[in-house]
C-alpha cells in the first residue's frame, strides 16, 4: 500500500479535519499551514492573516481505497467552496478554499473537481488551485482536535456535526462505521 497525500483547504482545520478522519481510505489526516511566505509559523500568526498561510489539512490515504477526486468531492460537499476568503464566521486569506496539488495529475483532477463542485451552486465556486508549497504542522494541540477538546468547544459543536451528517449523507459508502 502506497500512501499519497492530498493537501486541502476549506476554512478551519479543526472541522475538516474532523471530517476526513472518517472516511475510509484515509490513513492519516493533520492540521497545519501552507500557502503563504512566512516559515515556521504559529497559530496566532495564521489568525494574524499576515503570513499568507491558510489553515489546511493534510491527508495520507491509500488510492485503491478513495482516490485523489473522491476527496476534492468530499471537500465541496463539507464546506462552501463559493465564499471567498471566509467560511461562515471564520474570515480571512486563511480561510480560503484552496487545493494544493502535489503533481500535475493532481492538479488535473483539481481542475475537474472545480468544474464538479460548480455543477451544484449558482454561485462561482472561489475555491483556488495554488502551488504546494512548504508543509508546517500545526501545533500538537490542534491534532485530533475534534476528538478531545473540540467536544467542549462551542464552535465545533455547532459547526462539525452537520458537516459530518452531509459527509454521511453524500457519501455513505465511504464513511467509517
Amino acid at each position: 500500500m502506497a500512501i499519497e497525500y492530498a493537501v486541502i483547504a476549506g476554512g478551519c482545520f479543526w472541522c475538516t479535519e474532523a471530517v476526513f478522519k472518517d472516511v475510509i481510505g484515509v490513513e492519516s489526516v493533520e492540521s497545519g499551514y501552507t500557502g503563504g511566505a512566512r516559515p515556521n509559523p504559529t497559530y496566532e500568526q495564521v489568525c494574524s492573516g499576515a503570513t499568507g498561510h491558510a489553515e489546511a489539512i493534510r491527508v495520507g490515504f491509500d488510492p485503491e481505497k478513495v482516490s485523489y477526486g473522491d476527496l476534492l468531492d468530499i471537500s465541496f460537499a463539507t464546506h462552501d467552496p463559493t465564499q471567498l476568503n471566509r467560511q461562515g464566521n471564520d474570515i480571512g486569506t486563511q480561510y480560503r478554499s484552496a487545493i494544493f496539488p502535489a503533481t500535475p495529475e493532481q492538479e488535473a483532477e483539481a481542475v475537474a473537481a472545480i468544474a464538479r463542485a460548480q455543477q451544484d451552486h449558482q454561485d462561482p465556486v472561489v475555491t483556488t488551485i495554488e502551488p504546494l508549497k512548504e508543509w508546517y504542522p500545526a501545533e500538537a494541540y490542534h491534532q485530533d482536535y475534534w476528538d478531545g477538546a473540540g467536544q467542549r468547544n462551542g464552535y465545533c459543536l455547532a459547526v462539525i456535526p452537520p458537516k459530518l451528517q452531509k459527509l454521511r449523507k453524500s457519501f455513505a459508502s465511504r464513511v467509517k462505521s
